[in-house]
């Protein structure tokens, strides 16, 4: 149990820093402002500053966020009138820092009820300072200044001109694009690290490795490196459709045509009747045969992404075509329990289910629904169709339809998942 936690932790957060690192590494280069990279949610376990983004830790291992300016995960920072704050000037005669926290004080701060705030586009903020409230007192606020949040998270003002808005249509793009496409950079590079870890690829054609465990292909003939190019006269020119054919033959006489050296020959066999998940299937003693050459290996990263990619999107369109159901589905309840099976195979079973998870994140997060990157990225095409964006107000209410649908989608499916990994 143990184990398996901890690699879900590290799996989970491999993912989020990887994902969001995307967003934040093309937010920088756009001139857009990244306020926060936070690992985790809920409260701050650890914070830390530097070229103005706060580096957070949170206690919940479950996701992470960049917190660019102006955008949909930044709340602003709307200080209310009334509200009590301490301001730090600096050499410059302007506010360097803003501390609206009762968990932490500033050294020489001066006392501020605020009365009006603008930190966006005049930066000021006035108030009655030292509770003085017959002299309502205004401070220029430098550009970079910084302000402490009521969590004591101090993060950077975030002003119109570095503002996700404010960068160009292709920048946001760009930007909302980069998390989905890291994930599929780190597909490719752990399954390329699973094939060396395994020594070889398995190849997708229908080249065979006997299995002396089941010695009925070895006993007909058939040898490791040969190739089952038929299966009762049906071309079996892929490992899936070689796979699918032998396995309707179960107890039945098969007639095989096998390629070695170039010649072809037929073999006749009775495929052994074994139960997988409540089916019968027909079985021989044949794996996919392994390329072991450094080629093979080193663009198998590229070609496993490409095949798994094919069956997720093929699986999605099942979804959408009337065959939905909460089973093909699986939230971080399903991912933990899915990750104690993959502890059992070892670094190769953990680096295949990363790889599997990365590039499943980087294609649901390009779906077209509002909230997640891809309804962003169409909303980006919309604004590029239409040359202007759309108003704020309808912007927001079509991410807060988006968000309540997620968080619905979020309810059944964790407990989908619990009623079927331990309530069953």
């Amino acid at each position: 149990m143990i184990t398996t936690i901890i690699t879900f932790i590290i799996v989970f957060g491999i993912l989020v820093i990887v994902h969001e690192f995307g967003h934040f590494y093309f937010a920088k280069r756009s001139g857009i402002l990244v306020r926060e990279f936070s690992v985790g949610m809920g409260p701050k376990l650890f914070n830390h500053r530097a070229n103005g983004t706060t580096y957070t830790i949170r206690l919940l291992p479950l996701g992470g966020y960049v917190r660019m300016a102006g955008s949909e995960e930044d709340e602003g920072d709307e200080l209310k009138p009334g509200t009590p704050v301490s301001l730090y000037v600096g050499k410059s005669g302007k506010v360097e820092r803003i501390n609206a926290s009762k968990k932490s004080t500033l050294f020489n701060g001066i006392p501020l009820e605020v009365s009006a705030t603008d930190l966006e586009e005049a930066l000021w903020i006035e108030g009655f300072e030292n509770g003085n409230e017959d002299e309502l007192k205004r401070y220029n606020v430098d550009h970079d200044a910084t302000i402490i949040e009521s969590d004591g998270t101090e993060v950077q003002i975030a002003p119109k001109d570095v503002q996700f808005q404010s960068a160009t249509l292709g920048h946001r793009l760009m930007t909302n694009f980069a998390g989905p496409m890291n994930n599929f950079i780190l597909a490719i590079i752990v399954f390329t690290m699973f094939s060396f870890a395994l020594g070889g690829v398995p190849s997708n054609g229908n080249q065979v490795k006997v299995n002396d465990a089941t010695p009925i292909a070895r006993d007909a003939g058939i040898k490791s490196g040969d190739k089952i190019v038929a299966v009762n006269g049906k071309s079996t020119k892929t490992w899936s459709k070689l796979a699918a054919e032998i396995q309707k033959q179960g107890g039945k006489k098969t007639d095989l045509t096998i390629s070695r050296d170039g010649k072809r020959q037929a073999i006749q066999l009775t495929p052994k009747k074994e139960t997988e998940s409540g089916n019968t299937v027909g079985v021989i003693g044949i794996t996919r045969y392994m390329e072991t050459d450094i080629g093979s290996i080193l663009i198998s990263g590229f070609t496993q992404t490409w095949s798994m990619a094919v069956a997720l999107f093929g699986a999605l369109w099942n979804m959408v075509s009337g065959h939905f159901s909460l089973n093909d589905l699986g939230g971080p309840v399903a991912i933990f329990a899915t990750t104690s099976q993959a502890t059992q195979g070892g670094l190769s079973g953990v680096l295949y289910f990363l790889a599997f998870l990365s590039l499943n994140l980087g294609i649901v997060n390009l779906l077209p629904i509002p909230a997640l990157d891809g309804g962003k990225i169409l909303l980006n095409f919309i604004e590029g169709i239409r040359r202007k964006p759309l108003s704020q107000n309808v912007e927001t209410a079509i991410t807060l339809v988006g968000v309540a649908f997620l968080l619905l989608l979020m309810v059944l499916v964790t407990w989908n998942d619990i009623e079927r990994y331990f309530i069953k």
